[in-house]
C-alpha cells in the first residue's frame, strides 16, 4: 500500500468508529461509546503518524499521548491529561477487574462530557492532516 492508501485506511476506519459510537450512545451503552471514542482518536492519530513519518505502519501503541508525540503534535498539559483519561477507557473496558467499576461510572452526563471532548479532539486532529 502507498502512504496515501495507509492514511486513507486509518481515516476511514476512524470515521467508521466515530459513526458507530453515535449509534452505541443512542443504545445507552455508554461504556462502549467511550471505548469506541478512544479507538476513533487512536486511528486518526495513526493517520497523522503515517503522514508525518517515513514509516507507513504506525506503532502498535494505544496510548493517545504517546501517539500524538510520535506524530509530532504539541499538546498542552490539559490536553495530555484528557488524552490520558481517554486512554484509560481502552484499558477499563477490556479487563474484568475494571469493567464493572467503569460501567457504573459511565452515566449519561459523564459520557456526554467526554463525547464533546472526543469530538473536539477528532475535529482538531482532522484539521492537522493535509
Amino acid at each position: 500500500m502507498t502512504k496515501e492508501e495507509h492514511i486513507k485506511y486509518w481515516l476511514e476506519s476512524a470515521q467508521h468508529d466515530l459513526e458507530s459510537a453515535e449509534s452505541i450512545f443512542d443504545s445507552g451503552r455508554y461504556d462502549w461509546w467511550l471505548f469506541i471514542g478512544h479507538l476513533a482518536l487512536e486511528k486518526i492519530l495513526k493517520a497523522i503518524f503515517v503522514e508525518k513519518n517515513d514509516n507507513n505502519v504506525p506503532p502498535k501503541v494505544h496510548n493517545l499521548v504517546r501517539l500524538a508525540e510520535l506524530s509530532r503534535i504539541e499538546l498542552g498539559e490539559n490536553q495530555k491529561f484528557f488524552l490520558d483519561q481517554i486512554t484509560d477507557f481502552n484499558i477499563q473496558i477490556r479487563y474484568p477487574d475494571y469493567k464493572l467499576e467503569f460501567y457504573k461510572r459511565c452515566s449519561t452526563e459523564y459520557t456526554k462530557e467526554y463525547l464533546t471532548k472526543i469530538k473536539e479532539f477528532y475535529a482538531w486532529f482532522s484539521s492537522l492532516l493535509k
